[in-house]
């Protein structure tokens, strides 16, 4: 049974079981929509993961029918004669770097993350998704880039970065040049999503790819994360193995495997 560890205003962390977080973001009238309180909430999240190895994997799912609607449009609407809004280098400064710290947060906290994609995943929410390490969706989920559709770039929250490496460089200028809706059936085809299940297979699915990962070694599983984040920018084959070789060190010394090899020796399992 689910154990309930800390509400926030926007969203609910619980433990769904032993060591796997599910966070469910909790503003279903809005479709889940980000707005500033959530961008604070996730702050104090990644704090408390970072630091803390009892939740070693973590779920981040919607509340209703959506998973992430994007910005609270309306709220920016409210905000407009903020000072947030009075020259570029403000909006850089107190709304776009802050509201982009959610995507590098999420890639910077040391546990796997799973995005069970519930339903519409818009702008930022398709940009959190992409920032998970694995995504899984029911079919009532679907794409949009839509940051191109409100007069913007189509580059945003790393989406420019993210969505190529998914999908490659051809499908991502589709999605993002258009803004069109990638439906879940497309996703999973295409390479944005690791699977299609149906709505009420969504959470126990990302409950498996979750026990497969608590069977592992907590640092194996924290240098995998970043190793294959850092090797998406080494700029060599070589250099890509040299932190491998590194890691692998590590983790003879410091890990489960000598122990595992004496096992698989005597058993052959």
């Amino acid at each position: 049974m689910a154990k309930e560890l800390k509400t926030y205003r926007s969203f609910i962390l619980e433990e769904l079981e032993p060591q796997i977080g599910l966070v469910t973001l909790n503003r279903p009238e809005k479709l889940n929509a980000i707005n500033v309180e959530m961008v604070e909430d996730f702050e104090d999240l990644y704090a408390l993961l970072a630091k803390d190895d009892s939740i070693r994997v973590l779920i981040i799912t919607g509340q209703g029918r959506g998973f992430c609607a994007g910005a609270d449009l309306t709220e920016v609407g409210q905000y407009q004669n903020h000072e947030a809004f009075a020259n570029p280098e403000s909006f850089l400064r107190m709304v776009q770097e802050r509201y982009s710290g959610l995507i590098l947060g999420l890639r910077a906290i040391p546990q796997p993350v799973i995005a069970a994609v519930n339903g519409p995943a818009a702008g930022g929410g398709m940009a959190i998704a992409m920032g998970a390490d694995i995504r899984v969706a029911a079919p009532e989920a679907y794409f949009v880039a839509s940051f191109i559709n409100i007069g913007l770039s189509g580059g945003e929250m790393g989406s420019s970065y993210l969505l190529p490496r998914l999908v490659g460089l051809s499908r991502a200028s589709d999605i993002l040049l258009t803004g069109r809706k990638v439906r879940a059936d497309e996703a999973e085809r295409i390479g944005l999503v690791s699977k299609m299940v149906p709505a009420d297979q969504l959470i126990p699915e990302a409950l498996t790819y979750g026990r497969m990962m608590i069977n592992k070694a907590v640092g194996g599983l924290k240098l995998t994360k970043r190793v294959l984040d850092q090797n998406l920018e080494t700029a060599s084959l070589a250099a890509g193995i040299n932190l491998e070789n590194r890691n692998q060190a590590i983790m003879l010394y410091s890990g489960p495997f000598l122990g595992l090899i004496q096992s698989f020796a005597k058993t052959g399992k």
